[in-house]
């Protein structure tokens, strides 16, 4: 896509990844795992995923078959389960996907499964992973395709201080913003860029990358971009 070999590009990240952090506990894909979904597409990456013998969790994006992700990511370390646990801290997924629409909304269901967690998990930092942003990210196109109803997803997330972060993918590029305490981080992509802060769709020419996050005991959050220049 865009002469980028998507999926070349996605497992020499992964290789990457995997080799200068190998004490990875979890890794978190947040979406739009392919363009076109099929049965293949998600079969390919399960190959790879498992090979990393690490929890990996799949959320799905606009661009994603989520019925279809249910039925084949559930392998062995591979699945698109809604939370995992470690140590000190619980990591909640949520599904912001909008069937037939490239903007993202949280259904109620997703809402109160969200605060019914938060309720039960006081003792628990909390780390959320959604695909879509909940925030503007300041370029005209990319924020018409937002969280709709991220003022809802935010207030519940205020009467819950033990959350610390909300990461999220889809924007292709690399964000960090602060609401009071909580901390709303965006990865980039594992292939292609887009602009920061641009009118119109725009790609970049920065490296596509990951995002390390580091979760400590007492609630703090630690965190770097890693840009790969792929070979």
């Amino acid at each position: 896509m865009y002469d980028v070999d998507t999926e070349y590009y996605f497992r020499f990240v992964l290789q990457h990844a995997l080799k200068y952090h190998p004490k990875t506990d979890l890794i978190l894909i947040t979406g739009d795992l392919t363009q076109f979904p099929d049965s293949s597409c998600y079969q390919r990456i399960l190959k790879e995923l498992k090979k990393t013998n690490i929890p990996c969790i799949c959320l799905p994006g606009n661009h994603d078959d989520w019925q279809l992700m249910m039925n084949l990511l559930n392998a062995e370390n591979v699945s698109c389960n809604k939370q995992a646990s470690i140590d000190h801290w619980k990591i909640i997924c949520l599904n912001s996907q909008k069937p037939g629409k490239d903007g993202g909304w949280l259904a109620e269901s997703e809402l109160s499964f969200l605060d019914q967690e938060l309720s039960k998990h006081i003792e628990k930092h909390i780390l959320i992973a959604v695909h879509h942003n909940c925030l503007p990210t300041g370029s005209v196109w990319m924020d018409t395709m937002t969280i709709e109803n991220s003022t809802e997803l935010l207030t519940i997330l205020k009467r819950y201080p033990q959350v610390k972060a909300v990461i999220h993918g889809h924007t292709h590029q690399e964000q960090e913003s602060k609401i009071d305490n909580l901390k709303i981080l965006s990865t980039p992509s594992t292939c292609f860029q887009f602009k920061p802060k641009s009118k119109n769709f725009v790609l970049d020419d920065t490296l596509p990358g990951y995002r390390c996050l580091y979760l400590h005991p007492q609630g703090k959050i630690t965190t770097e971009v890693v840009r790969v220049e792929v070979k």
